[in-house]
């Protein structure tokens, strides 16, 4: 068969030209030459009929080449010629050897070009009334539409988005649909753009050449890296040169032409250049499939809206009332920190000090008046006598200054134990008065220093 005489004229090949390039290729439909030439390599990876790769290529070679698909138009058919697409200035483009037509709303100025025409393509499409219009097969009307801002000066296709450079100093990013991505401000104006694909490392990247003498590669909105030139760069071209995969070429304003290549031990990192929130926000959260009690959730909740509605207001109200009867029994019983008299406008704070079991309480009244004194106050305590004893259970406070901060020292010691703790209440009292003008309630530690012993 086919396969014994391709491997009997390889086998003659190599014996007379042991150190010889040999390379088979063609249309091999569902046959393949694994187990015939088990020293060679098929190198076509992408397909070359609709979905399928019919056309192979094998070589005596290791990695001696990459496969990747071309970025314009091409026939479905194997060996068929690729399509010629041109844009006319009356807002038309056409397929010159169907003469297809198809219209756009505006003049032609960049396009870019993906699919097969035969099977599926899409046309993206700048003009110059600032509009972006994307054409589909069998369409004769832009099928999606990009208002910008600006006008367009750069126009690339990265993966299923489109990137655009306008006048305004800005790259934006949009699907295939027109949705918007993202945006980001450029340092200066956009000569020229390009891009910048690497599919051994996995990388789709955009080149971007600006006025003030620099290129930057963009990964999306994140800046991968940035490239100083002597001289404002006019075009940009990345791609396979000679044996580089990663080769770019420049040429410049000035007539320059430059030649750089990239080393195959470089790493990109991303580096977020524009203002917002941080690069992990954008990760997509891996968000679990809606279960059936979920669904059922949202059924209830759409049939009884109404009465769901009315339920929370009716919660809501009632924990209003209740937050409102526990202030104003408070404001009643002066079981807060601060006065609510208004001829005797008090605020107190505690601090407790000291690890035990001889703590440092120190109470802090501030007369809070505007220029009227307070005068016959004192404090008194309230605490179990099991667990506390304090030095000055009663003090008498002397006359309070509007504004002035006066400080009540007194020591508290913990006779228990038993390692544990208690609440005790500082009451600041009145001598014509029976409640309280104002009570704290000091939560104190626990004392470390009996628990160690």
């Amino acid at each position: 068969d086919a396969c014994s005489i391709i491997q009997t004229i390889i086998s003659k090949l190599q014996t007379q030209h042991p150190n010889a390039l040999i390379i088979t290729s063609g249309d091999f439909n569902h046959v393949t030459m694994n187990k015939v030439l088990p020293t060679f390599k098929q190198y076509v990876s992408c397909p070359t009929r609709e979905e399928r790769t019919l056309d192979l290529m094998y070589d005596n070679i290791k990695d001696a080449y990459i496969s990747s698909p071309l970025s314009g138009q091409v026939r479905s058919q194997p060996g068929s010629p690729q399509t010629l697409l041109c844009a006319s200035g009356e807002e038309e483009a056409y397929d010159h050897k169907d003469c297809e037509e198809m219209s756009l709303p505006g003049v032609p100025t960049m396009m870019d070009v993906t699919g097969q025409f035969d099977v599926e393509f899409r046309i993206t499409v700048a003009c110059r009334n600032g509009s972006i219009y994307i054409l589909r097969r069998e369409s004769e009307k832009p099928k999606y539409c990009i208002e910008l801002s600006s006008h367009p000066v750069g126009l690339v296709r990265v993966g299923k988005n489109v990137v655009v450079g306008c006048t305004d100093e800005s790259l934006q990013g949009f699907t295939q649909k027109g949705k918007k991505l993202w945006k980001i401000i450029l340092p200066a104006p956009i000569t020229t753009m390009a891009s910048m694909d690497l599919p051994n490392r996995g990388l789709q990247a955009i080149l971007v050449g600006l006025a003030n003498c620099q290129v930057q590669l963009y990964r999306e909105k994140n800046l991968l890296s940035t490239i100083r030139t002597p001289d404002m760069v006019t075009s940009i071209c990345f791609g396979r040169y000679g044996r580089e995969d990663g080769t770019l070429i420049m040429t410049t304003k000035g007539g320059g032409l430059m030649v750089k290549i990239l080393k195959r031990t470089a790493v990109f990192h991303d580096r977020d250049s524009a203002p917002g929130p941080p690069l992990a926000q954008s990760v997509r959260l891996n968000v679990p499939k809606k279960t059936k009690l979920y669904v059922d959730q949202t059924l209830r909740e759409r049939e009884n809206g109404l009465a769901m509605h009315r339920v929370f207001h009716m919660d809501l109200s009632r924990m209003r009332l209740a937050a409102t009867r526990a202030y104003v029994k408070a404001l009643e019983s002066s079981l807060t920190p601060m006065s609510s008299s208004v001829s005797e406008p008090l605020k107190m704070n505690a601090v407790v000090q000291g690890l035990g079991p001889s703590f440092k309480l120190t109470l802090n009244v501030q007369n809070t008046a505007s220029c009227r004194p307070i005068m016959n106050l004192a404090i008194s305590f309230l605490y179990d006598n099991n667990l506390y004893r304090i030095r000055k259970p009663y003090m008498r406070i002397p006359l309070l200054v509007p504004g002035l901060i006066y400080p009540f020292e007194t020591f508290v010691e913990c006779t228990s134990d038993k390692g544990i703790s208690d609440i005790i209440k500082v009451f600041v009292l009145h001598e014509e008065k029976s409640l309280p003008l104002l009570t704290a309630h000091i939560n104190m530690p626990v004392s470390e220093g009996l628990m160690h012993n």
